[in-house]
């Protein structure tokens, strides 16, 4: 059974892995932070979400901002010690903080399609019906888990459903081949995740995603 979100929102960075410091989107957004949107709405042990297809609504838009980060991170094991009842670690912001520069996507709207399939976590009580208007009432009423975002935290996005798509927008008319972009990451391995990467191509404004299975996927 297939759903189908658009999202959109001012600003968006999908950001490239071979980028080290600086923060560098890519051209669109990627198959895994689209997986991500429809986890927000909702997500369960039992389903896995698939994303099948990206259409890209809005002409792609770039901006230079350049912003504080904080360049440090709290010990894990002052943060264990902590919990135990030591003292209470502190990150001081001034002594931390970086300017770094950023290319992001600026104003940006998808309409992406998406499916779930159970995981070996399902009860026997668990179907596909039950989660289908689960995400459907809960996408219709703008419910989610936490706050969706376009690759960065601090870039929400708005979501609605799709369910009429004769008024739904219409895509932008570019072909674009966008090169190996990510598509998601393996955690066969947890504690080494391993990048899988596929060939974006976009036509006419839309992106098939192939499965992940596929050979056109590869880490």
């Amino acid at each position: 059974m297939g759903f189908c979100i658009e999202v959109s929102g001012d600003y968006a960075c999908f950001t490239r892995p071979e980028m080290k410091v600086e923060r560098v989107s890519y051209d669109v957004i990627t198959p895994s932070s689209a997986r991500a949107i429809f986890e927000s709405i909702l997500w369960k042990p039992a389903i896995e979400w698939h994303i099948h297809k990206i259409e890209v609504l809005k002409p792609i838009k770039w901006v230079n901002i350049r912003r504080n980060e904080v360049g440090a991170v709290l010990p894990l094991g002052n943060i264990n010690k902590a919990m135990k009842g030591g003292a209470m670690p502190a990150l001081y912001i001034e002594e931390s903080r970086q300017q770094r520069a950023g290319l992001f996507l600026k104003e940006v709207a998808y309409r992406i399609h998406a499916s779930f399939s159970l995981t070996d976590k399902a009860e026997a009580s668990d179907n596909s019906a039950k989660f289908a208007e689960m995400f459907k009432r809960r996408a219709r009423k703008g419910q989610c888990f936490n706050q969706p975002y376009l690759g960065c935290r601090e870039f929400s996005c708005d979501f609605h459903l799709i369910e009429d798509f004769e008024s739904a927008t219409s895509t932008i008319e570019e072909n674009r081949h966008f090169g190996w972009m990510l598509y998601d990451l393996d955690y066969q391995r947890a504690k080494e995740p391993m990048p899988l990467f596929y060939n974006a191509v976009m036509t006419q404004g839309v992106i098939n995603v192939p499965d992940r299975a596929s050979e056109e996927v590869r880490g």
